[in-house]
């Protein structure tokens, strides 16, 4: 019989069984009963996780900001079942006393530890990344541009938060502001536009479009290290000067070529 089923609901296979998996705020959120089915082999994943519950105190009383009742599909329809993000379901893993959960929870606690080596240096947290760019394919000089990009944005935010800009939003806003006025495109048209969801837009930008990037934040960190704007308002106009520029050099550069430097291509279209 075909039931009604939501279209962000997937199915997730580990251990060759389904995880039910969907869409809640811009993130996977997982169904909790087929996780603890997995990692313990109960035949009543309910009455376990009500077992766990009354063993760990801490995890029962935080369980309203870790659970959450989204739709999923069941034999019997849709219906509303407990699901948890990923930091939820990391939670949960460590209230599992069984040996299948063993591995997970000593990636959790390597993960952990290299995180705080990375605060204690953050030269590894760079190493690390181009290690995983090199594993995906991604060419050293694409690498070099890509940490390039990266420590000039990390210093136009710190400008931005020097000036007075504070809300994650605002910073959402603003970056949003550079890209329109370097690209013509706001980040999440990009994305649609090389038909990327979740993943990281410029991680399939190639060189001229991350060089691009780059030019629009460097040339709004210069302006706001003159100028000193603050406050959200005022950085918002900083912001669309500074991609200004760099539009402004792109369509010089177009117009020389006949080509377009946006593009719908990923730069590494298996990624």
């Amino acid at each position: 019989m075909t039931t009604t089923e939501p279209e962000n609901t997937k199915i997730a296979i580990f251990r060759q069984k389904k995880i039910r998996k969907v869409i809640h705020k811009n993130e996977w959120w997982f169904v909790i009963v087929d996780i603890i089915s997995v990692l313990t082999d109960s035949t009543q994943p309910s009455g376990y996780i009500k077992d766990m519950r009354r063993r760990d105190s801490d995890l029962s009383e935080g369980w309203g900001q870790i659970a959450a009742p989204l739709s999923i599909k069941t034999a019997g329809g849709t219906q509303k079942i407990n699901c948890a993000n990923t930091e939820g379901m990391f939670r949960i893993i460590q209230s599992i006393p069984s040996s299948k959960a063993e591995p997970l929870k000593r990636w959790l606690a390597k993960v952990g530890y290299e995180r705080i080596e990375e605060i204690e240096d953050p030269e590894l947290a760079q190493k690390r990344a181009r290690a995983i760019y090199k594993a995906k394919g991604y060419p050293g000089s694409w690498i070099e541009r890509r940490m390039r990009g990266i420590a000039i944005r990390e210093e136009l935010t710190d400008e931005w938060y020097t000036h007075g800009v504070k809300k994650p939003v605002e910073y959402a806003i603003l970056t949003a502001e550079i890209s329109k006025a370097t690209f013509g495109v706001t980040p999440s048209e990009y994305k649609k536009l090389k038909g990327l969801k979740r993943q990281n837009l410029r991680d399939h930008m190639n060189d001229l479009e991350l060089l691009f990037s780059q030019l629009g934040e460097a040339a709004t960190t210069e302006i706001t290290k003159t100028e000193h704007p603050q406050g959200f308002e005022k950085n918002k106009q900083t912001s669309k000067r500074g991609g200004r520029i760099a539009g402004e050099a792109r369509e010089k550069l177009e117009k020389e070529t006949g080509k377009t430097i946006s593009t719908s291509k990923n730069f590494l279209p298996s990624a």
